[in-house]
């Protein structure tokens, strides 16, 4: 399997997937027919969100078409040779898939050599499940269960920054939340600008921030740039 699951799509200047060019170009290995699924952007409309993607993508000459433009969903998966989440709301993102009948055929897919590019919502979907998002839970998703490519859960835009006057829990605490109640879980905190690499069974930490690593009764344990993450 190839993936590359990024915090966040836009670079520290504000460029949209600046950042994710270079990493996307590394992947690739001549495909060049990419299907993006906008579910997750809730308000924005998916052919703008769509045309986005394609213009910042351009470096790369992808074919990039939206899924939402697709006559048979199920056929496009079937026939891409990339596939491409983006973020917004992973609730929803979740849910269309799963209507859809699309979970289990995107697995299959990337099992099976498919390049996946995901970021926030989208890296999100690479987990075994939702749990980890930050997102609000604007619908039912019918079910917590995602894509499950990677044994273990990320959560994007991390950081345990407390602004001041707020009471409420640090990403810290709710995270040691998660793991008390599902001990079994482990959790990366990606912050943004960051991503991993994944070939196969070894997962790469990239961009220019150490990534902390969550387990349940364990202080937890920060990866460097370049360093390899468990399995």
């Amino acid at each position: 399997m190839k993936l590359l699951l990024l915090s966040n799509s836009r670079s520290p200047e504000g460029a949209y997937l600046a950042h994710a060019i270079d990493p996307i170009r590394a992947m690739l290995q001549g495909q060049r027919r990419a299907l993006f699924i906008p579910y997750a952007g809730v308000t924005v409309d998916p052919d703008t969100y769509t045309h986005d993607v394609r213009q910042a993508l351009a470096p790369l000459s992808l074919d990039v078409d939206g899924i939402h433009t697709q006559a048979d969903p199920v056929a496009a998966v079937r026939a891409a040779e990339i596939i491409i989440v983006g973020g917004g709301n992973t609730f929803h993102l979740v849910k269309r898939c799963r209507e859809l009948g699309l979970l289990g055929l995107i697995s299959d897919r990337v099992r099976g050599g498919v390049p996946y590019i995901g970021w926030s919502a989208g890296a999100n979907l690479a987990c075994p499940t939702l749990c980890t998002t930050n997102d609000m839970p604007i619908v039912d998703p019918g079910g917590f269960a995602a894509l499950g490519l990677i044994p273990f859960q990320i959560n994007p835009h991390y950081t345990n920054a407390l602004p001041a006057g707020h009471r409420g829990e640090t990403r810290n605490q709710r995270l040691a939340e998660l793991l008390k109640a599902q001990p079994d879980m482990r959790v990366v905190g990606l912050p943004e600008g960051d991503w991993l690499e994944v070939d196969d069974a070894q997962v790469r930490l990239g961009g220019p921030y150490p990534a902390p690593w969550f387990r349940a009764d364990a202080e937890p344990v920060t990866y460097q740039p370049g360093q390899v993450l468990p399995g």
